[in-house]
């Protein structure tokens, strides 16, 4: 046979095939997906070609850009979810979108956001993220699905046991009071009786030191380089979020590649010396913290057995990725919006330091002290509702489903806006947009009229492992700044929430702090 005389004539069944699976990517599925949808009651912005809603998103977060809020105001949708907020005014709470050609359908209903969020049956899985995304948090465990995410998760799971936090609290103090210690120079070397500070970056610091001493057992020096190249690598991420994404475009050697690989190769470095340092060590006191325990060197046997298989040092270095940036980053934003209501509200203050006095008087908290703080408990609350880190959940649907009285086809995103579902006042009353830690005096599944209403670390089989990690820290920090410093907000405050992958002060959170006892 002359295989040369047919390749004419396989090379145009190639180009009909490709350019009629284009077609299908970028023209015909999408309208398809947008008459589907309509007959089921669910609109949207229409499609356009290749970008979908992306250049209507750039513009309405870009005007949003410019919009600084009254510091009394929490409704943070205008600034925040921007194009959301304009949708659900034309088009119903239920509304479909797409990124690209990503098709995407927003629910806020508490109900059906459980049936996604609960699910064990891989009917609903994590949608590939971005490239800028999976060099800043690394596929870890909060990426992986199936049986992978099966053998991550035994293997983290001992270092989160109550046990072990309650170890950890001592860390988490001992670093904090270095902080407090140091405020205190400052306000003495100011010669006055309060120092102006910024917050934020005091706690994006603390935090990343508590998670170098309770998850790796190293230092802050030796984690300072890895928290500054998250940083940067979030700018990046958070800049790319709502770009076009062109597939294989991440291999090209553009400036912006150039420089995500240069971080990227920077990070690993870092966590590459700290796990061969451990390896190396002949100290056995730092061997039951996670990096220990997902090396297999725990010193506990019991520990051993629960981890099972070794993970190798790639994965190792995913995770490290991962909980570095997870648990740094959300308890800064955490502690810093906290701080934030606290110094807009000193009547809350006064009342949270009373608690801690009584309960502690000055010494520092250990867990079960902690424990007993309950108003500290629903501030926390409150500000996870009104301020949480995460603004976004996303699923895709893995196969055709019903979820409530939609069928969703496969391939679809679900997109659930935390912020919208936390101040829906469907659920949380006509006061949904006002600081009422009271509301959860009778417990997170009873403050609102849907026990689910409340979802910050998510639900189900994926909730945030490190949850409680996070609460017992912002809880310790918080009592210690209360027990030595009163503060209010500086009057160069502007209240500008932005995301940032986490929801975060756009200009800093600049605080007056004034000592209790000199």
């Amino acid at each position: 046979m002359d295989y040369l005389s047919i390749l004419p004539e396989v090379l145009v069944v190639v180009v009909i095939s490709r350019l009629w699976k284009l077609f299908k990517v970028v023209l015909w599925r999408p309208n398809a997906l947008t008459k589907w949808f309509a007959k089921q009651g669910v609109r949207g912005p229409p499609y356009s070609f290749m970008s979908g809603s992306q250049e209507e998103i750039k513009r309405l977060n870009k005007n949003a850009e410019k919009m600084v809020m009254d510091n009394h105001c929490h409704d943070i949708i205008p600034k925040v979810l921007p194009h959301y907020g304009k949708w659900s005014s034309q088009y119903g709470e239920r509304v479909l979108y797409f990124l690209g050609t990503e098709p995407r359908i927003c629910i806020t209903e508490p109900q059906l956001a459980k049936e996604v969020l609960s699910d064990k049956f891989s009917f609903f899985l994590k949608p590939k993220i971005r490239p800028s995304l999976l060099a800043l948090l690394g596929k870890g465990l909060f990426l992986t699905e199936g049986l992978e995410w099966v053998k991550r998760r035994r293997a983290v799971n001992p270092a989160f046991n109550i046990d072990k936090l309650k170890v950890m609290t001592k860390r988490m103090a001992a670093c904090t009071s270095s902080m407090l210690d140091r405020w205190q120079d400052l306000v003495i070397q100011d010669k006055g009786q309060c120092k102006e500070i910024e917050m934020n970056m005091e706690f994006q610091e603390l935090s990343a030191n508590i998670i170098c001493h309770t998850a790796f057992g190293s230092n802050f020096n030796e984690g300072k380089e890895v928290f500054e190249v998250q940083k940067k690598l979030q700018q990046l991420a958070a800049a790319s979020t709502i770009d076009v994404n062109i597939p294989g475009s991440q291999y090209l050697p553009t400036r912006l590649n150039l420089h995500m690989w240069k971080l990227n190769r920077r990070m690993k470095n870092v966590f590459k010396h700290i796990i061969e340092s451990r390896l190396n060590s002949k100290d056995q006191n730092n061997t039951n913290d996670l990096l220990g325990l997902m090396m297999g060197i725990s010193s506990t046997e019991s520990d051993r057995k629960q981890v099972g298989p070794n993970l190798n040092m790639k994965e190792i270095m995913d995770e490290c990725k991962t909980f570095f940036f997870a648990g740094h980053d959300t308890t800064a934003s955490l502690l810093t919006w906290a701080m934030f209501l606290l110094s807009l509200y000193p009547e809350w203050q006064e009342r949270l330091r009373e608690e801690v006095l009584s309960e502690c008087g000055m010494e520092i908290p250990d867990g079960d002290k902690l424990s007993k703080l309950n108003l500290v408990n629903m501030v926390l609350m409150e500000t996870l509702r009104l301020y949480g880190p995460v603004i976004w959940m996303f699923r895709k649907a893995s196969r055709d489903i019903m979820l409530g009285k939609l069928m969703i086809p496969k391939d679809t995103t679900i997109s659930i806006p935390l912020h919208i579902i936390h101040r829906n006042k469907k659920y949380w009353g006509d006061d949904a947009n006002e600081f009422k830690p009271l509301r959860f005096a009778d417990g997170v599944s009873r403050a609102a009229k849907h026990p689910n209403a409340l979802i910050p670390f998510s639900i189900g089989p994926r909730v945030c492992i490190g949850q409680n990690f996070a609460m017992l820290e912002a809880k310790m920090v918080l009592s210690m700044i209360l027990q030595k410093f009163s503060f209010t907000l500086s009057p160069q405050y502007k209240h500008a929430p932005k995301d940032n992958i986490t929801l975060q002060p756009e200009f800093g959170l600049p605080i007056f702090l004034r000592p209790l006892h000199v």
